[in-house]
């Protein structure tokens, strides 16, 4: 009975969890009841001891927490660069009165800074940057749409650029140049297709943007800019040489950089908002708890084996991997990316299927890329229906199609080639 009742709290509230636009109440508010209504049901129900039962817990907490660590570090960090207008380096690159050239500098800057940064921090950065250089909603649809494509598609290669990727790295199911190697052409065609497409219909000329509207860079906004990406991009480095887990690596990547912006604007009472704990302030603490949520819900099924006897049923009716990765790919694109990543993570165990095996590439393609069909299948969409107001059905009618059809061109790529 037990089982039967997680299995009802976990629906309802994924549910809850998919339907957040209309039922007006916040996800992250959904995964934490849910994360602790599962684990005491599986307390009160479940035959084991309570020293058992701790174990499990204390357990899957720790693993959480490495996430959830390596996410605020690196939310830090970029939220510090932003401050300082340090992207404008960035953005200066990518200026020009050609829609259908903006259309490819905006894809494949996004698509390389999504693999550094991570993608949702990159949507936001990009859609922020497209609303300066092009002031019509309208034309900026499109645009707005395919940065979502680019950064899913860059974040999925990389260990730090997707929280699905950085978690089944964290894990121990892949390492970091095995999976850049890996997915790096899979995903750079499952953006190439639809931008193909895209661009084959996209003309006409944009409108510059006026001198005085330009962004002007803080005081040190060059060297911080410098230091944060190499700090993000030296995690997989400091992993490899000290054997130290990731999250400890964006930790002491976030001090430097704290000092060196302590440094910089302590003799200044007007650059306080430069300095880290204004920072701080900014940080996106709901979506940090959502994730935190949602997998220890994810951990209490697994700790009830529930994940295992579903890998069992799927593993029997599924005999194809291949096939499996591609669902799971199809699946992100209607539920969130996160638990259907934590979810596999319990059900094919590092026993019998080890570091950088097949499985566990493909699914961190597919969970990555997979999430881009709809614009409610990743955070990146989510925060680009809050930005643009861009509704389900207009991105649907836009997108979805050719994005598909480069998700599966991806997929077969990985298997064939």
């Amino acid at each position: 009975m037990s089982y039967i009742l997680l299995i009802v709290i976990f629906s309802l509230g994924y549910l809850g969890i998919i339907f957040e636009h209309v039922l007006k109440i916040n996800k992250s508010a959904v995964a934490i009841l849910m994360a602790v209504a599962c684990w005491a049901v599986y307390f009160v129900g479940s035959p084991l001891s309570l020293h058992d039962h701790l174990v499990h817990l204390n357990e899957n907490v720790s693993g959480v927490a490495q996430i959830i660590f390596f996410l605020l570090g690196a939310m830090t960090i970029v939220e510090l660069i932003d401050a300082h207008h340090g992207f404008k380096i960035v953005t200066d690159a990518i200026r020009t009165t050609s829609k259908r050239k903006m259309l490819w500098l905006i894809s494949l800057v996004t698509f390389f800074l999504s693999s550094i940064l991570d993608n949702l921090t990159t949507t936001i950065l990009m859609v922020s940057l497209l609303r300066k250089l092009i002031p019509d909603a309208k034309d900026r649809l499109l645009l707005c749409c395919i940065v979502v494509v680019a950064a899913n598609a860059g974040g999925a290669w990389t260990p730090i650029g997707d929280v699905t990727t950085t978690m089944l790295w964290i894990e121990g199911q892949l390492t970091s140049l095995a999976v850049m190697k890996a997915l790096f052409t899979p995903s750079i065609l499952s953006l190439l297709v639809p931008l193909i497409y895209f661009s084959w219909r996209m003309k006409g000329r944009i409108a510059p943007v006026p001198n005085d509207k330009k962004v002007i860079e803080a005081p040190g906004a060059r060297l911080v800019f410098i230091l944060g990406v190499a700090g993000l991009a030296c995690v997989p480095i400091f992993k490899a040489l000290t054997g130290l887990p990731p999250f400890m690596g964006i930790l002491i990547s976030l001090s430097i950089l704290w000092l060196v912006t302590d440094g910089l604007h302590h003799s200044f009472e007007q650059r306080k908002h430069l300095r880290v704990p204004h920072v701080l302030s900014k940080i996106d603490i709901s979506g940090i708890l959502f994730f935190l949520g949602i997998l220890l819900c994810v951990g209490s099924l697994e700790a009830a084996h529930l994940l295992q006897d579903l890998a069992t049923w799927l593993n029997g009716q599924v005999q194809s991997l291949a096939t499996v990765a591609t669902l799971i790919g199809l699946f992100s694109a209607v539920v969130d990316n996160v638990p259907l990543v934590a979810a596999t993570m319990g059900m094919y165990p590092l026993t019998e299927f080890p570091t950088d095996h097949a499985l566990w590439h493909m699914i961190a393609y597919a969970a990555g890329t997979g999430g881009s069909i709809l614009i409610i299948g990743s955070s990146s969409g989510v925060a680009l229906m809050g930005m643009e107001k861009i509704d389900f059905v207009t991105y649907m009618k836009k997108v979805s199609i050719p994005v598909l059809i480069g998700y599966l061109i991806g997929m077969a790529a990985y298997i064939y080639i």
